[in-house]
Order: structure tokens, then sequence, then C-alpha cells
């Protein structure tokens, strides 16, 4: 059975803090494509993940907006929006 998106516009938290970095950029992706348009991934992250970045442009181009809400040591936050 999917998953029901209730409320268009909600935040999921991904902490990818607690995922193995082999299994990350999969499971990063796995969520993103699970979005329905107008949802966000609120992503937390130990480094600035540029090279997730990069992948991400290329394989959702425009379909996935990038906004970062906190650039601290430690804690990379970023809201990646369906569109």
């Amino acid at each position: 059975m999917p998953h029901v998106h209730i409320l268009p516009d909600s935040i999921y938290n991904f902490d990818a803090r607690g995922i193995a970095k082999r299994f990350r950029h999969a499971a990063i992706f796995g969520a993103l494509d699970a979005l329905q348009a107008g949802e966000t991934m609120r992503f937390c992250n130990d480094h600035d993940p540029l090279p997730l970045l990069a992948q991400l442009q290329q394989r959702y181009a425009d379909s996935v907006a990038i906004n970062y809400i906190s650039r601290e040591p430690g804690r990379f936050m970023i809201d990646f929006v369906r569109q």
C-alpha cells in the first residue's frame, strides 16, 4: 500500500547523520522521489553536501528547489521542495 500524503505543503524531516555513508544518497533519492508537489524534505547533514547537490541538480533539474536553512558546523539544514 503506497504512503498517502494527507497535507500538501508538509515538511518531512530527513536526518542523514544517522545513515551509513554508503546508503545515504540512495536513501535521499528515494525520499525525494516519494515527495508530492508542494511537499518539503528538511534535510540535516554533518557537512555541506555539495557533491549531492550537484547530483540532485542533474537528476531533478527544476523539479526540486534547494534552500539552505542553516550552515552551522556539524549541522547543515536544507529544504528540498518538490515543485
